[in-house]
Formats: C-alpha cells, sequence, structure tokens
C-alpha cells in the first residue's frame, strides 16, 4: 500500500491551506454557501452542497493531470 501526504492547516475562519506531494491549494466558504477552491496547478473548483437527496455538486475549470 503506498504512502500518501496531505496536510490542511487552518489559516483564518473559513480559510484553509491544503498541501499534499505535488501541489497546494487555498479553499475558502463553505459552511453555508458555495466552497471555492484555487490550486498551484492552475485548477479552480467550485462546490455546494444542495439541500435532499440531490447531494454535492462540483464544478471544475482549469488544468487536469
Amino acid at each position: 500500500m503506498p504512502l500518501t501526504f496531505r496536510k490542511s492547516f487552518r489559516i483564518l475562519p473559513g480559510v484553509r491551506l491544503n498541501i499534499n506531494k505535488r501541489s497546494w491549494s487555498i479553499t475558502t466558504g463553505g459552511r453555508n454557501g458555495p466552497r471555492h477552491t484555487r490550486s498551484s496547478t492552475g485548477r479552480r473548483t467550485t462546490s455546494m452542497d444542495l439541500p435532499g437527496p440531490f447531494g454535492w455538486r462540483r464544478t471544475t475549470t482549469g488544468k487536469r493531470r
């Protein structure tokens, strides 16, 4: 089983810095609204928890590896 590295730090209330082996990202929001994530690889993601049986919806723009 391979080892993985991932660490998340809370910088400010509502702002997190996520670090993994190849990149880092900043995540804002998410408690009662959409969550926006920007990655060092150029990927931008917006996700939101919708009410009822719809669950999480996510849109991604930018580069993919």
